[in-house]
């Protein structure tokens, strides 16, 4: 890797990862940005697919100690001859989001100072390296490692790597801010669709009598997502100063929603509209990561032996064997809301850029409340197709409102300073990671705890409540408005946050021989090579959700 130097006649050379590296070069095509984008994001997108790993897991160790029945959490953390649990392991989900949320805060002016390659290169060391960690962690059954390597270090790895490409692709895509978002994070809701298979696939190939074949499988993923992820790394290139797509010119006064200006980010944070926005996101965020917390056991109890042919046998009254049935009919009911979240991310986005990214909200909210609301009546029903529809939608708006957000954020505090703010807005996603599983874990077990069997009644309350986060969502994106003068950074200011570009000390604005770009061969293949795994993980989704309906 090269590093910053001085070359003989004293002029300062740029560092193969240095932001000055890679302004594009005339002739480049911008299309080839939004790829190197997904092969990041589908990447980490194994976040939400790790729980493919618990169960095998879980039964590590052929035999155990009699006093693993009475394991505390801090002893599951050091134990060498207790199985660990399910929710022992399941703290590294939680650490996930909590630490992509935290360091996406931390880092996010670190990564407009320093450009996207940079930030994605530390990304793929951390989501990668940690990976590895979490190997040995499973070799030496040491779950302290697994938390550490896969849950922290991952973690920030999955920060960084989220929003290395926001502003970029942003900039690339002025004239289609939300598509261009959406086509980068639809894929890291792709990603468990691609990894969880492949991890299935792999952990069957080593697997041995004493072996669960799972730190294998973590090694091969590791090394498979670091190739990946370097391709992505040296795939990102910036537009130039003033760089627009040739013929374009920004739109004048056709909506207030949408500022010509900027933002410092020192003063993001000041605004009400940020922290409204921030309300926004996480109030979306905690009613539908609920859904996906719950969606198996939910589909399960509500429907239960009507999903096997038995309509009117209830959950209670299923064996082992037809219990088994249904949760592998339930799992592809999960796949299912995946591909939901995932054609969300971009069809959302994208229809944003036409009706403006509050009235997106405004629809997510509305059309949400009434989803929830009418789920309890669908199941009182036993329509399980109006059913699994109304949830779709609903996880669609789920995975809309994490893309949509970049382009919202852009549109009310400018393009300078995106990326950063929107890497201090993730810390909703934290906050709802753990608050919309918790209120819906606690609200579930509240009705059992009075009595309420497995079945229909015992998730009403549930989907009254996440109505109610959805009602008080939609009061917050009303009172999102445009941001007053003072917010704003002077040109002066701007231009020297940007003095670095040769372009922008010359001040001309245009294509610079950058044209809008289109699907040339070089673009061609780097589509296939994203999206060929992509197309594979939906036809093993789809494949398997066929028993819902069968």
């Amino acid at each position: 890797m090269a590093v910053a130097g001085v070359t003989g006649g004293g002029v300062a050379q740029a560092g193969l990862l240095d932001r000055e590296r890679i302004i594009a070069q005339p002739g480049f095509n911008r299309w080839l940005v939004p790829p190197a984008a997904l092969a990041i994001h589908l990447c980490i997108g194994m976040a939400y697919g790790f729980s493919v790993f618990w169960l095998p897991l879980s039964k590590a160790l052929p035999t155990t100690d009699p006093s693993c029945s009475t394991l505390t959490l801090a002893g599951a953390l050091f134990t060498t001859a207790c199985n660990w649990r399910v929710a022992d392991l399941g703290w590294i989900y939680t650490l996930f989001f909590v630490l992509l949320g935290c360091s996406a805060a931390i880092w996010g002016g670190w990564l407009e100072r320093v450009g996207p390659r940079k930030a994605a290169f530390v990304s793929a060391c951390c989501w990668c390296g940690g990976i590895l960690v979490a190997a040995l962690g499973v070799m030496f059954h040491q779950l302290w490692l697994m938390w550490l390597g896969a849950g922290v270090i991952g973690g920030i790895g999955l920060g960084l790597g989220y929003i290395s490409p926001v502003s970029t692709l942003i900039k690339w895509f002025p004239d289609r801010r939300g598509m261009a978002t959406g086509m980068a994070i639809m894929g890291f809701g792709g990603g468990a669709m691609i990894g969880a298979p492949l991890a299935n696939l792999l952990m069957a190939y080593f697997k041995t009598d004493g072996s669960a074949g799972v730190w294998q499988t973590f090694v091969v993923m590791a090394l498979i997502y670091f190739v990946f992820m370097m391709g992505g790394t040296f795939g990102y290139r910036i537009p130039p100063a003033g760089w627009r797509p040739e013929g374009w010119t920004p739109p004048v006064a056709k909506s207030s929603m949408i500022t010509t200006r900027h933002v410092h980010l020192r003063d993001a944070h000041k605004t009400k509209q940020f922290w409204l926005i921030w309300a926004v996101l996480c109030l979306n965020v905690s009613a539908g990561i609920g859904v996906i917390g719950m969606a198996s056991p939910m589909l399960q109890e509500i429907f239960a032996g009507s999903l096997i042919g038995q309509p009117g046998v209830a959950f209670a009254q299923l064996d082992a064997a037809q219990k088994a049935q249904i949760a592998a009919i339930a799992a592809g009911f999960t796949g299912l809301l995946s591909l939901f979240n995932i054609g969300g991310r971009f069809f959302w986005a994208s229809m944003s850029d036409k009706i403006g990214r509050k009235n997106t909200y405004f629809c997510f909210f509305i059309l949400g409340i009434v989803l929830y609301a009418l789920a309890p009546t669908l199941a009182m029903m036993g329509s399980k197709a109006l059913f699994v529809l109304a949830f779709g939608i609903i996880l669609s708006m789920y995975g809309g409102g994490f893309a949509t957000i970049p382009a919202y954020l852009a549109d009310i505090f400018g393009t300078q300073f995106v990326g950063a703010i929107h890497g201090r807005l993730l810390t909703a996603w934290a906050t709802a990671g753990i608050v919309g599983p918790v209120v819906v874990n606690y609200i579930r077990e509240a009705q059992i705890a009075a009595g309420v069997a497995p079945g229909p009644a015992l998730y009403t309350s549930t989907m009254y409540i996440l109505a109610g986060m959805l009602a008080l969502g939609l009061v917050a994106n009303a009172f999102v408005k445009p941001l007053s003068d003072k917010w704003f950074m002077s040109d002066e200011e701007v231009a020297s946050l940007q003095a670095k570009s040769a372009a922008a000390n010359a001040g001309p604005t245009g294509s610079f021989g950058i044209g809008k770009g289109g699907l040339d061969a070089k673009a061609i293949l780097a589509w296939a090579v994203v999206g060929l795994p992509l197309l594979w993980g939906v036809w093993v989704t789809l494949r398997s959700s066929f028993a819902l309906f069968g």
